[in-house]
Order: structure tokens, then sequence, then C-alpha cells
């Protein structure tokens, strides 16, 4: 009887501590989201700046402004916690605007050699290495908990919890972005 107690007290012990791993587990991938969540605000903030002080240099480029500071609405209504999967491409294709952004700067030399403009590109870029800190930091969250929760024996405590990998996605780049750069594509 003394033996059957100590192994129901040694199995209880053993699920609370796996209780207890998978929340913190949990906890620090919704840290992360929250941080790159922080990270985006702070894209989201310089985005109207320097759209406003590119829109006097680059009138023939109102368009790609205007799909710019549209998407940058979109991506900034969605949450994380809505739907993950569709803020990630919402991310991604603000991340493909800016860039043909950064490219069509190219065009203007004055606007390039503007001090304000170039502060505010230097902080787009600070930005832009957070964004991808915060990401790093959330993948490697995410792997954790989705080891936690395919991996014996916290698996069964994760099925008991209800704790799944469908909220959880990795943050992936762009399938466009995958394809290697050429410098012929800037130079005729």
């Amino acid at each position: 009887m003394l033996v059957g107690g100590i192994i129901v007290l040694a199995v209880l012990a053993v699920l609370y501590i796996l209780y207890v791993r998978l929340i913190k587990i949990r906890n620090k991938v919704q840290e992360s989201m929250a941080d790159v969540d922080v990270q985006l605000k702070k894209r989201y903030d310089l985005i109207p700046n320097m759209l406003h002080m590119a829109a006097k240099f680059m009138e023939h480029e109102r368009k790609l402004m205007t799909e710019l500071a549209d998407l940058r609405t979109r991506a900034m209504q969605n949450t994380f916690a809505a739907d993950p999967k569709e803020k990630m491409q919402l991310e991604n294709m603000l991340n493909q605007k800016l860039q043909d952004f950064k490219i069509s700067l190219e065009n203007y030399p004055d606007l390039k050699s503007n001090q304000t403009m170039m502060t505010a590109m230097q902080s787009m870029n600070e930005v832009e290495e957070h964004i991808a800190a915060a990401r790093r930091f959330y993948n490697a969250n995410v792997n954790e908990l989705k080891n936690a929760v395919e991996i014996f024996p916290s698996s069964a405590v994760s099925a008991i919890m209800g704790i799944t990998l469908e909220k959880t996605p990795f943050f992936e780049i762009a399938e466009n972005e995958r394809q290697p750069i050429s410098s012929k594509d800037y130079f005729n």
C-alpha cells in the first residue's frame, strides 16, 4: 500500500512538472508574439512619416505609397491572436512593399540626400533588424513548444491540456524572398 502511494505521488509529481513546463513554454511563445508586435508597431509608426517626407519628392510613386499605407493599415488591424498565418502573410507583403519603396528611392537623389529621410531610413533599418531578432526569438520558442507537444510524455499532458500548434506557426520568409538576388535586376 505504501509503495503504491509512493508510485502514485511520483507519477503525479512528474505530471505536474510536465504541466508547469508546458505552461512556461506556451507563455514564452505568447511573450515572443508580443515582442514581435512591439517591433512591428515601431515599423507602423515610421511608415507614415517616411511616406509623408517622400511624397513631396515622389509624385510618380503615389500608387506604391498608397499600397504601402493601405497594407500597413491592414497589418496593424490583424493580430497574432486572431489569425497568426494571415498576420505573417500580411507582414511578408508589407516587407515586399517596403523593399519596393526603398528601391524606388534610388531614383530620387535629392530625397536620398535629405538628412531627415536618411535618419528615417536608418531608423527603419534598425527596426527591421529588431523585427528579425524578435522573429528569431519567436521561432525558437515555437520550436521548443513544438518539441514539447510532440515528444512523449509531455505530448500526453499537452493533449489533456488542449495545447495545440495550430495557433503557433513559424515565421517564414515569403516565397519571392527565397529567390536569389541578381544585380542585373537593378541595372539596365
